[in-house]
């Protein structure tokens, strides 16, 4: 009946309450004042939402593919609910409704993944979520996931932005690291100004909303899942969805699988693909043995693991060991004695998350730029692009060889230097859509970082390029009583009419960030005394901080990484990652172009520019040392 509150009254349980001549609406427990009458003593129950007061921690900077750190970081009391309500809280200001479309939850199936699942959708519900996609067994790749949102479901289902949980090619365990990302509603990876809100809300945020009464989905089985207010009056609907299924379709879309899998059924042709123990391996049994038809031997590593089997899910010549030592070759890409043992003709890795890729033929390293080149070059072979009157446009990123351009400038493709980082590849794909500016699809585009992908998500997509290279090698092969084309036929023939850019990468791994960041100081103080200046046999010619304005929304990237751009063309260029989980990655890439001379070993064409890159530097000064952790 009608009660009088002049004074604030507290309710220790929800209660519904009327005003005279208002509807009824649920005041959750807490202080409440005036006069009101208490219809009702019924609550939400497991939709129920929760303040929880909470204290800030410092550095939850996403980088450029979110916020990576230690699981012991991560575990500490409300850290990941402090970056989760900080991303819900930056989503809703730009307009987004989180009430209508579905939000997709998964990741790579590392240490942590499970729980923080959990936490998600619990906190989802709290903050006005009402449908939620989650992948089966916690399970989606992050290609997947940017094909999820941009081809599943009704209009009035589509998803308005997801959490991805990965830190992808970085080690899984208790003791090593996880990883959180927002992609937003067209599966791009969330813009600057996103994660700059975020990180801003990171440093102010004093409480977060949370329903702990919601029950724990089982996401081991796919299905639907509907939990309801205890009076009815709402409800949550949360649906465990293939992880494969929408991911594959739209390859199928793609590619021609029959074409494919006459390559893979001929007698004189073997391959192995080694998913590292990463979220990929469901998708390669999926596309290989269930869709091409192929024996299960070709999948190699693909149970996902949470610590990726003690292994470093890095698809590149130093962690990929064992697929290496399989091709036949040595962590340098030189070839070795397999003593008789057989050689597949192809071969490829992926990451932990299933975005990244490695490509090799027998005893042959492809190098991701000229991936990128001879993928672009060859574009027409795949009906996804053939089908759009061929494309368009290419980009890489700044690091990444010169060898696409070369290809780009002979088809007239419109071409893009960009900073490392995909999001920067999305504005471009979606520059007359979004934008209303100039169409560049069909488009490729890539990063030295063994990232590959094309316009048909906002995400690089590493099945994708293994399939696109499975495509060019099926066209080369038409004719099954020829002998077969390899990889190493594919890339040389490409060398002889392009040139061959020279091209190596040496990271240096778990350094102190405060002196890499006085080693790229030193470099930007020096840009003026070394433009000009004459080192050895070579001049260098512009030495400067790369920055980029985005074509597309104007936006500027500032301190992208240190260029030496030398008078014969070759680049040194420095940059630290924006991807380790602990300490500091410094990168140093190294390329030098030959128009002709196509068949020395790397390392000894490059042996002189690497001496020079290290003494512009001074590695061994400011961090005592000259050994890099990885070469690629």
């Amino acid at each position: 009946g009608p009660v009088s509150m002049s004074k604030k009254t507290k309710f220790v349980g929800d209660v519904k309450i009327t005003n005279t001549g208002s509807e009824p609406k649920f005041i959750p427990a807490g202080e409440v004042t005036g006069e009101h009458d208490i219809t009702d003593a019924v609550g939400p129950g497991p939709l129920k939402a929760t303040k929880v007061t909470t204290t800030i921690y410092e550095g939850q900077k996403p980088g450029t593919s979110g916020l990576r750190k230690k699981v012991k970081e991560f575990t500490k009391p409300h850290y990941l609910n402090n970056f989760v309500q900080c991303a819900f809280d930056a989503v809703k200001a730009t307009g987004t409704d989180v009430s209508a479309g579905s939000l997709v939850v998964g990741g790579d199936g590392r240490y942590y993944n499970p729980e923080a699942i959990q936490t998600i959708i619990k906190m989802g519900v709290a903050n006005g979520v009402k449908r939620f996609w989650i992948g089966q067994d916690g399970l989606l790749s992050t290609p997947a996931v940017s094909a999820i949102i941009r081809e599943r479901g009704p209009k009035w289902q589509k998803s308005f932005g997801a959490f991805i949980l990965t830190a992808s090619h970085n080690p899984g365990g208790p003791d090593e690291d996880f990883g959180i990302k927002y992609n937003c509603e067209h599966g791009h990876p969330a813009p600057a100004s996103l994660t700059d809100a975020i990180y801003e809300g990171t440093t102010t945020i004093k409480s977060y909303n949370i329903c702990e009464e919601f029950p724990t989905i089982d996401v081991s089985k796919a299905g639907l899942t509907t939990v309801q207010a205890t009076d009815g009056s709402t409800e949550v609907t949360v649906e465990v969805i293939s992880a494969t299924d929408d991911h594959v379709k739209l390859l199928k879309s793609i590619f021609d699988f029959d074409q494919i899998k006459t390559l893979l059924d001929r007698p004189d042709f073997t391959m192995v693909y080694d998913t590292m123990h990463g979220v990929n391996g469901p998708y390669a049994k999926k596309i290989f043995v269930d869709e091409l038809g192929q024996s299960s031997d070709v999948c190699m590593n693909a149970i996902p693991k949470d610590d990726f089997n003690g292994g470093h899910a890095d698809p590149n010549l130093t962690y990929a060991k064992e697929l290496v030592k399989t091709m036949g070759l040595d962590r340098k890409g030189m070839k070795i004695d397999v003593g008789g043992a057989p050689i597949p003709d192809f071969g490829a890795a992926a990451d932990g998350d299933g975005d990244r890729n490695m490509i090799l033929g027998k005893q042959f390293f492809v190098s991701p730029s000229d991936s990128l080149a001879v993928i672009a070059a060859n574009a027409n072979d795949i009906p996804f692009f053939r089908s759009q009157g061929g494309l368009k446009g290419v980009a890489r990123s700044m690091p990444t060889s010169g060898a696409v351009d070369l290809v780009a400038k002979d088809l007239n493709f419109s071409l893009f230097e960009t900073p490392t980082g995909w999001k920067y590849f999305g504005n471009l794909m979606d520059s007359k859509e979004l934008f209303g500016g100039t169409d560049y699809t069909p488009f490729i585009c890539g990063e030295e970082s063994f990232g590959t992908g094309s316009d048909h998500v906002r995400e690089k997509d590493g099945i994708w390029a293994v399939l696109a290279w499975l495509q060019i090698l099926a066209v080369a092969n038409l004719d099954s009583s020829k002998p077969l084309v390899t990889v190493e036929d594919i890339v040389t023939a490409h060398w002889k009419k392009y040139g061959r850019n020279y091209y190596s990468r040496y990271d240096f791994e778990g350094m102190d960030k405060a002196k890499c960041n006085a080693m790229m100081d030193k470099m930007r103080a020096d840009i003026e005394t070394n433009t000009g200046r004459s080192v050895g046999r070579y001049t260098i010619a512009k030495s400067d901080d790369f920055e980029y304005v985005d074509p597309v929304d104007g936006s500027v990237a500032k301190k992208q990484g240190m260029r030496f751009l030398m008078e014969d063309g070759s680049r040194v260029i420095f940059r630290l990652s924006g991807t380790a989980g602990s300490g500091a990655t410094v990168r140093m890439y190294i390329e030098q172009y030959e128009p002709e001379n196509i068949s020395m070993v790397a390392a000894d064409a490059l042996s002189d520019l690497i001496r020079l890159a290290l003494d512009l530097c001074d590695i061994q000064g400011f961090l005592g040392t000259e050994e890099p952790t990885v070469i690629t």
